[in-house]
């Protein structure tokens, strides 16, 4: 063991003596297997922290030096920062195995990664390998008791002797990612603890149990992390699936917590509800491991449950994601303390008394992979062998996806597929397949027959039919129409793999240019391209005015320029033509634009560009509300896509101070799914009729049409005309008619200007909710409308599928001069829904120029 000197670490790290909480203190043998003995040399987590396990909520920062010094003290450790979240925290994560092990790490890492190649696997020898066992805590910030536990996990493995112990490292690699989400967990602690008292007040009233909005459950942006393991949209989820992939474990824990007044949870969970594509075997396994949590529990006397509530669907959750890489994902949920403790309907609920359950059930996982470790490895082997046996028997053999017109978006579909370690080609050369023309500069291949098959089906899939109607989290996610591109499933019929060319290695967001040279008149660029709202942006942040084509027109050279085209006369603007050439050139590059220069205004077809059919465009001064009332998940998907992906500046104003904020700063105004009661309609409609614009998302646009704030109708909920029901079928009854998560096909105006840069009139929208939004009497004030046989792929109930045909998925109406825009659905889902962005990213730059004409139309019919 490495030499300890505690009193000089407690010196270095600036720890002093800790007051006393009016309180019995929480001893560490409280957590402790009473059996084991440990090497005093190793700190306690007191010794390091100043405090016991349980007495304080451990912030990151604090949690980050005790990783640190542990693995600086013990031959068992070894500690690797693999990312840093948008706050710039570090993510770490620690492997701990005998030290025996330390010294071939890197030989046990490139075999264990030979499991997964059915090529190599059969030549294994699995009785000497050992098994890889990931420890993944706290997700959610605001679920601390795993984050804590871990600080007890690491101690353990660090300083535990005994020839059991010595056992355990040498059968296993286990890896420890003790927080998942560092700024929600920094966020939390913060919150209780500066809210603690002295003598611990157990009142559910208690501010301490009432994080203030957004709460410490997710990361900067508001996303759930714990829904991005597929999506890969943040720095936390693409750094820990490197290392996923690095170590390929055989057993993935993910430890969550719950309501208070629960008792504990682990998996498996519903069985119905299972994804088709996890093989049974996997359910087998953990009902399997489930055993050894029951016995553990039991002897602790801590009350659980198994195989309810919860459900292994959605293989972008971090405890189901494992199960499509032939490993075990377990998920814990432990009832909340949501502080220090609190009352419950089993009693007083302590915050130590969650740590331990967590700790507990973290050392009947090492004790069931350790037993079981052969059965694992088999499983992971035979898994991908089975996987690529099943790809070679199935129809289709690729799947092809690309866009000519913009090829930003099919460029990160390609980047999320690499990360999750499947082979993308390029086509070798042009070919049609329903009448869509896929090329080797605007398409990519993925051949299904490798060993990431199954997790290739689960992205491309458009299941629509299921065991179960319930689901924990959505139930469709399919990725090509999630981006919107032109894609096909290709057969033997029409794929040979003499059709890939090259293999994609290294994936670069395309570069545009400027063709044609520096103009003295005007530069032109359309606006089908996914990064062409971050260019107009660009050039308006830096003070260049630029103006919309509202119709079609052609160049001198044949060039045809679509509805939404950008216009940049060069004459009147703040830099001269050289200048204003040299930054149309950088934008062209960093958003993968192809910009034209104009040296006539006299098009020889469509309008010319003095038409007054060009408008001038004033730069978006955008307010978006947050604070009580705002679905946060809602609201950080939309300041992350403004934010990090198109570098706006949205003012986030808290709803409770929307009513003494001058909002003559702002023309457009953000509102996401909620409810705003608190702000005051006159106020808002009187903004809007001076020429604001309003964009309403689902809650949001309910409130506008309950308020009367535009001319927005929702159809009402049909009555429940039986009688009598059985009072047990009500939880079933109720979620059948939910939409958790489904894709659903829209038809565009290609003329409107919410629809720019579209160029097929068939649009795939992901909803969530059953807000149905009556058709306008005018013609003109829905340009997206759900089709008469809309269902894509995923779940809703017939009834409801019934009320969604031919309804509205836009509404535009005008108040005065201002305009309000409504949608029902979140073009922004998780961020992963580049393909309808673009309606969101409109409403904001292009309410602005939408005709009131066909709005007045709309009012005269209402």
């Amino acid at each position: 063991m490495k030499n300890l000197r505690v009193l000089a670490v407690a010196a270095m790290l600036g720890l002093g003596p800790v007051a006393v909480a009016q309180q019995a203190e929480t001893p560490l043998s409280y957590y402790l297997p009473a059996a084991a003995s440990y090497n005093s040399s190793i700190p306690t987590p007191k010794d390091i922290l100043g405090y016991n396990v349980g007495e304080w909520h451990a912030s990151h920062d604090q949690l980050v030096m005790f990783m640190r010094q542990m693995a600086s003290l013990s031959d068992r450790i070894s500690i690797t920062e693999y990312g840093r979240t948008h706050e710039n925290r570090p993510l770490y994560l620690l492997t701990i195995t005998s030290p025996k092990n330390h010294q071939n790490l890197e030989k046990i890492k490139e075999q264990h990664r030979q499991l997964t190649d059915p090529e190599k696997s059969g030549s294994l020898n699995i009785k000497d390998m050992p098994a890889v066992v990931w420890m993944g805590y706290s997700v959610h910030g605001n679920e601390p008791s795993g984050s804590n536990a871990s600080l007890l996990a690491v101690y353990h493995l660090a300083a535990a002797q005994g020839p059991e112990i010595e056992k355990l490292l040498d059968e296993t690699i286990i890896l420890i990612d003790p927080s998942i989400n560092p700024d929600g967990m920094n966020r939390f602690a913060s919150w209780v603890n500066s809210h603690r008292s002295k003598n611990l007040v157990t009142d559910p009233n208690s501010a301490e149990f009432s994080e203030a909005w957004p709460r410490g459950r997710t990361n900067h942006y508001w996303f759930d992390l714990n829904r991005d393991w597929l999506p890969l949209q943040h720095p936390e989820s693409r750094g820990r699936l490197a290392k996923f992939h690095e170590w390929k474990p055989n057993v993935l824990t993910d430890h969550h917590e719950m309501g208070t007044n629960s008792t504990f949870f682990f998996q498996p969970g519903i069985p119905s509800r299972n994804n088709p594509l996890t093989p049974e075997s996997n359910y087998k396994l953990t009902q399997k491991i489930g055993t050894y949590h029951a016995k553990a529990l039991d002897k602790i006397g801590s009350f659980y449950y198994t195989e309810e509530s919860f459900d292994d669907f959605y293989f972008g959750k971090g405890s189901t994601y494992p199960d499509i890489h032939g490993a075990v994902g377990i998920l814990f949920e432990q009832a909340s303390s949501r502080g220090h403790a609190q009352e419950s309907v089993n009693g007083v609920l302590t915050f130590p008394f969650t740590i331990r359950n967590q700790f507990t059930t973290t050392l009947s996982t090492l004790e069931a992979a350790q037993a079981m470790r052969e059965e694992l490895l088999v499983h992971q082997r035979d898994f991908y062998k089975d996987a690529l046996s099943d790809a070679k028997k199935a129809s289709t053999k690729a799947y092809v996806f690309g866009s000519e017109m913009d090829k930003a978006r099919a460029y990160h579909l390609a980047e999320i597929i690499r990360q999750h370690q499947i082979a993308v080609y390029r086509p070798k050369e042009s070919f049609k397949i329903n009448d869509v023309e896929y090329t080797p500069e605007n398409a990519y291949i993925v051949p299904t027959e490798q060993p990431q098959y199954k997790l290739i089906e689960a992205m491309f899939e458009k299941r629509t039919t299921f065991k179960d109607s319930l689901f924990y989290d959505i139930s469709a996610w399919t990725f090509p129409l999630a981006f919107d591109l032109e894609h096909a499933a290709l057969s033997s019929r029409n794929f040979k793999k003499s059709q890939l060319g090259q293999k994609v290695e290294e994936l670069r967001l395309p570069t545009g240019e400027v063709i044609g040279g520096k103009s003295d008149y005007a530069y032109a660029f359309e606006w089908h391209g996914y990064y062409a709202p971050r260019a107009l942006n660009q050039l308006m942040d830096r003070g260049i005015s630029a103006r919309v084509a509202t119709d079609k027109f052609t160049a001198t050279d044949g060039k045809q320029f679509d509805y939404g085209t950008i216009l940049i006369p060069v004459a009147g603007q703040n830099i001269n033509a050289d200048q204003l050439h040299q930054v149309l050139q950088e934008l062209a590059q960093q958003n993968a634009l192809q910009v034209y220069a104009m040296n006539t205004g006299f098009t020889p077809q469509g309008i010319k560009l003095g038409s007054p059919m060009v408008r001038s465009l004033e730069q978006p001064k955008i307010m978006m509300l947050i604070g009580d009332g705002v679905n946060s998940y809602d609201a950080g998907e939309a300041w992350h896509l403004m934010d990090d992906r198109f570098g706006m500046r949205p003012a986030l104003v808290k709803t409770n101070d929307f009513n003494r904020t001058d909002l003559n700063k702002y023309n457009v105004l953000v509102m996401a799914e909620g409810s705003y009661n608190n702000i005051s309609k006159d106020k808002l409609r009187a903004w809007v009729q001076q020429g604001g614009t309003v964009v309403g998302m689902g809650g949001a646009a309910k409130w506008l049409a309950d308020n009367g704030i535009g001319n927005i109708t929702f159809k009402k909920a049909e009555p429940d005309t039986i009688a009598q029901r059985a009072y047990a079928d009500l939880e079933n009854a109720e979620g059948a008619h939910v939409i958790g998560g489904a894709i659903f096909e829209t038809k565009l105006d290609l003329t409107h200007p919410l629809a720019y840069g579209y160029t097929d009139a068939r649009l795939p929208i992901f909803r969530s909710n059953t807000l149905f939004m009556e058709r306008s009497k005018s013609p003109y004030a829905n340009p997206v409308m759900y089709t008469s046989e809309p269902l894509m792929a995923g779940y809703i109930s017939k009834p409801n599928l019934q009320r969604i045909k031919n309804t509205a998925a836009v509404d535009v109406s005008t108040v005065g001069a201002g305009k309000v825009i409504a949608m029902p659905d979140n073009p922004n889902f998780r961020a992963f829904w580049y393909g309808t962005n673009k309606l969101f990213l409109n409403s904001i730059f292009f309410g602005q120029i939408i005709s009131g004409s066909s709005a007045r139309a709309e009012e005269a019919a209402h």
